[in-house]
């Protein structure tokens, strides 16, 4: 059985659930080709498929929303890129369709959640699942009429799919499709390095994860100055014009290659970041308290943010709060208004799509 994983180039949820998901695939099933398909930087994927027997295939497959920063679009940006991806998709379905037949194999096309999986699926004629918390038709319908093609495109595509795995904090996904709900979709720590461990363990300040996704997020490297009794544990910038001063810093830890933010997340008290769906739904499953930054222009974060006000311990900070310094950290956090979210999603995922294989056999 082959499982090709279409994933959004967007941002790094994406891959990271679905590295929870082909984990669990790989331990159930040794024997399965897993592949995951998408332009996200091959240094994340390296991190997330650790020890992982997954191919790896480079396919811009969606645009999602080009951003400015870790908290801005650019809706100009995004309908060209649009524009250059619909010229170039053709030529990558057939370099793409012809590599999946030269392996001779079942398949099953997962999207997540870029609307030309479907395209793939119907080459093939292979099962086509989505996962996702939302789709691009969701978001580009309120950008205005430039976007409302994109939109009905998208939700054409998805339509097509034979069953749809509802992530939490979702948005509409009105396709039509059969539904599995999930649970949170988080991976499992590794063990830490022992003197990382050790150094985590002995430090007596309250410990907290910085995270701003893929693009990150430039911060004043002296508002960490504001909280010596806080340790801040942050992966390398890409930048690197604060690395200097950040590494001399007494409250400032940067993590050695090849840990994880999710690796660190069980010796931390509390995430500071932007709304993400996976650094939420790991944080929610390894206990951490959410400070999260508003972020405007992308209609996710509404779902998201709702998700968080329900299920966690958390603390809602503006853009001025972030850059100010003023991140709150010395005040209680707000309690959940309702219950928490258990962290089986991926295992509900993989059940799933093991599902789908098994009819699949049959039919054959």
């Amino acid at each position: 059985m082959l499982i090709y994983v279409c994933v959004s180039s967007h941002g790094y949820g994406h891959a990271a659930r679905q590295a929870a998901v082909l984990a669990q695939l790989h331990r159930c099933h040794p024997d399965w080709m897993l592949v995951i398909s998408s332009m996200v930087d091959e240094g994340f994927l390296a991190l997330v498929l650790q020890n992982l027997p997954v191919i790896r295939r480079r396919v811009r497959w969606d645009v999602g929303m080009l951003q400015a920063d870790a908290l801005g679009s650019d809706r100009q940006a995004t309908l060209v890129a649009l524009q250059v991806l619909e010229a170039s998709l053709p030529r990558q379905l057939d370099a793409e369709e012809a590599w999946i037949r030269s392996h001779n194999s079942q398949v099953i096309v997962i999207g997540d959640v870029p609307p030309a999986a479907a395209a793939l699926a119907d080459r093939l004629d292979a099962p086509l699942i989505w996962m996702g918390n939302f789709g691009w038709d969701d978001i580009y319908s309120p950008l205005g009429d430039a976007f409302l093609p994109w939109a009905q495109k998208a939700a054409a595509a998805y339509r097509r799919g034979s069953l749809l795995l509802r992530c939490p904090f979702s948005m509409a996904m009105d396709w039509s499709l059969p539904e599995r709900q999930l649970t949170l979709v988080a991976g499992t720590p590794n063990p830490l390095p022992g003197d990382l461990q050790d150094r985590l363990r002995g430090d007596p300040r309250s410990k907290v994860l910085v995270g701003f996704g893929g693009l990150g997020l430039t911060l004043d490297p002296g508002l960490y100055g504001f909280w010596p009794q806080h340790l801040f544990l942050l992966t390398t910038p890409q930048e690197s014009r604060h690395l200097p001063e950040l590494r001399t810093m007494e409250n400032v830890l940067l993590l050695p290659s090849g840990v994880r933010p999710l690796d660190v997340m069980p010796l931390c008290d509390r995430h500071l970041g932007k709304p993400g769906f996976s650094s939420f739904c790991e944080a929610m499953a390894c206990g951490l308290g959410l400070h999260v930054v508003r972020r405007h222009g992308f209609a996710e974060a509404d779902v998201l943010m709702e998700g968080l006000r329900a299920h966690s311990a958390h603390c809602i900070l503006s853009r001025e709060c972030l850059d100010s310094g003023d991140w709150q950290l010395d005040q209680p956090l707000v309690p959940a208004s309702g219950q928490p979210l258990s962290s089986s999603g991926a295992e509900q995922a993989a059940d799933a799509v093991q599902s789908v294989a098994e009819s699949l056999v049959k039919k054959s």
